[in-house]
């Protein structure tokens, strides 16, 4: 909670007034009942009306004055909790956009996602309530006593020994309400991430005709988190009954014990009806006070969970460039330095560094220079999409290193290291936003230059056929454009910004075998200086290729060009000639 409440600090002296004008509305709802008493109690036994109307105004005054005061600091805290979550919003989503891809998959995006929403809704509401009801409330409990002390000194006596049962109720349920919307929270993480699969996966569900699995796997989730939702209300539902129970006992003693000493000529009627209004002022100034702490609870489960990722330390840090670091060799009598290295890199997910059962990388190398074009092969799971993942840098190799440029890749700031790229990933997106604009994706990319990576990429002609043309909007995630067409964008995403490395990762498959050829040539004619790393199961798509990588189980089984691999490797020529048998076919 205290890092949250940092983010306050900017505010203060906005809060600082409202509460001043909060301290003063409130003491005028304090002073209504004192006036009511005085009222019965020495103004109506003079038998003036005069006098009566003018303590009337004065009433009417407090009420008015109490309103107007109670509505301007309310406005005021609603205003500095909008600030503050909405600039709490934008760190925490800044902090996700730039985590590495290893705590993105330690937290989970539905958890992330659950963060930025719910989570600081419920620091949202915290802020404002306490600067409402927080402020307002302790000042109506003590304030109250005090006047009620003031008045009658033995009611207020029989009223105090209530509050101490009452404190004990808050602070028992206040204790065990956190780790209970601590498990709410995660459960929530469960289920946004049940209903984000699912929605993201409703056709393949619906065609292998899974919906009543997935239905029951949502009731199980949702059945989790409303167990937990169940018993975190009802651990904090038992305050309100206990407090009611507690604040009517006191009520009930107070009547009595009024009665007896009005009755007895030692309290005049005016005072106990002016006692019996505070009581239920401060009644419900002990109920807002649990609601108050109710609303703590869950603010302070929500805060550690976003403070946990604001808190997370950067572990890709960028390390200082070594002299001489990069790879020079001779050619020609000319120093050439390759585009792309990888020096005996291994790596795993989940693998330390001395964890060899976990790799799914093992000792692999490779050699790119400026204008070759690297092709990998392999099954699914052998490691492809791995290597782009860490050619970009979103891991961190666990042995070996990898060079761009003949210089280390963790040597690189982010910016830097991913503005030589253009990449297409095999689940990409398409934004809810003009199909120009998905190809500039807020880059310096004029119209000339997105027209012209849209014709290299075949994408121009069904752009243009489009009402509006580049203008034409694309729905969310692109389910207005086939799935030819949605790679084909995308692909022109990655052309437009002319990049020094094109990545390809499985991003044709969805092209037909003409146009999948229209592409190649497309980008051997207009990209000639460009490094191409491909990721396809087609032979057919890296056939043409300077080099051709073989995978099988994360170690490099073939390298090589396409008659190398075919004279020396059997997993890629027994590859080969089934696909051209089923091409054949």
């Amino acid at each position: 909670m205290e890092a949250i409440l940092k983010y306050l600090k900017p505010y203060h002296s906005g809060m600082a007034v409202g509460f001043t004008i909060k301290v003063l509305g409130t003491f005028a709802d304090l002073g209504l009942p004192w006036v009511l008493a005085y009222i019965l109690d020495y103004v109506v036994p003079k038998k003036k009306v005069l006098y009566v109307l003018l303590w009337g105004l004065v009433m009417a005054g407090l009420a008015v004055a109490a309103r107007l005061l109670n509505i301007k600091a309310n406005r005021m805290a609603s205003r500095v909790a909008r600030d503050t979550i909405e600039i709490v919003r934008h760190d925490l989503f800044e902090k996700i956009m730039y985590l590495s891809g290893m705590q993105t998959d330690a937290y989970s995006i539905p958890s992330l996602i659950s963060r930025l929403t719910s989570d600081s809704y419920n620091v949202h509401s915290m802020i404002g309530r306490v600067q409402r009801i927080g402020v307002r409330a302790p000042i109506i409990l003590v304030g109250g006593i005090i006047i009620t002390f003031t008045l009658e000194p033995v009611l207020t006596l029989v009223l105090v020994t209530t509050l101490p049962l009452l404190a004990v109720v808050v602070y028992r349920v206040s204790k065990k309400g956190i780790p209970l919307y601590t498990q709410v929270s995660q459960s929530v993480d469960g289920v946004v991430r049940i209903m984000r699969e699912n929605i993201s996966g409703i056709r393949v569900i619906k065609a292998l005709s899974k919906t009543d699995y997935e239905y029951n796997r949502f009731q199980a989730g949702n059945a989790a988190l409303a167990e937990n939702e169940f018993k975190a209300g009802i651990t904090m539902a038992i305050s309100s009954p206990m407090m009611n129970m507690i604040l009517n006992l006191g009520l009930t003693a107070i009547i009595v014990v009024g009665a007896y000493r009005v009755n007895a000529g030692a309290s005049l009627p005016g005072k106990i009806v002016a006692f019996l209004s505070y009581f239920t002022m401060i009644l419900n100034a002990m109920m807002s006070i649990t609601r108050v702490f109710v609303d703590i609870s869950k603010a302070a489960a929500s805060a550690d969970r976003i403070a946990l990722v604001l808190a997370a330390k950067e572990d890709l840090p960028v390390i200082a460039e070594e002299k001489n670091s990069g790879f020079n060799a001779i050619n020609t009598q000319k120093e050439i330095v390759p585009r792309i290295q990888f020096e005996h890199v291994s790596f795993g997910y989940h693998a330390a560094k001395e964890d060899d059962e976990k790799l799914c990388l093992s000792d692999i190398n490779f050699t790119i220079q400026p204008g070759e074009s690297l092709g990998i092969l392999g099954a699914t799971g052998s490691g492809k999409t791995t290597i782009v993942n860490l050619l970009m840098r979103f891991y961190d190799v666990n042995k070996g290193r990898i060079l761009i440029d003949g210089k280390d890749v963790r040597e690189y700031t982010p910016q830097k290291l991913r503005e030589k790229f253009g990449v297409v990933f095999q689940n990409d997106t398409v934004f809810h936003d003009t199909l120009e604009e998905n190809i500039k994706f807020g880059r310096d990319i004029t119209k000339e230059q997105a027209e012209q990576a849209a014709k290299d990429a075949c994408a121009y002609n069904f752009i243009m056929e489009k009402e509006g043309g580049f203008s034409h909007e694309a729905a969310i995630k692109g389910a207005n454009l086939s799935g030819g067409q949605k790679q084909r964008l995308l692909i022109t995403r990655a052309l437009a910004g002319s990049p020094e490395i094109l990545v390809f990762d499985d991003s044709s498959s969805a092209l037909d075998y003409k146009t999948d050829a229209k592409l190649r040539q497309a980008i051997r004619e207009h990209y000639k200086e460009t490094t191409i790393l491909m990721v396809a199961q087609r032979v057919s798509s890296l056939m043409g290729l300077t080099h051709i990588l073989v995978l099988e189980d994360g170690r490099a089984i073939g390298y090589g060009n396409h008659e190398e691999l075919l004279a020396q490797c059997e997993v890629y020529r027994e590859i080969y000639e089934t696909q051209m048998d089923a091409k054949e076919l």
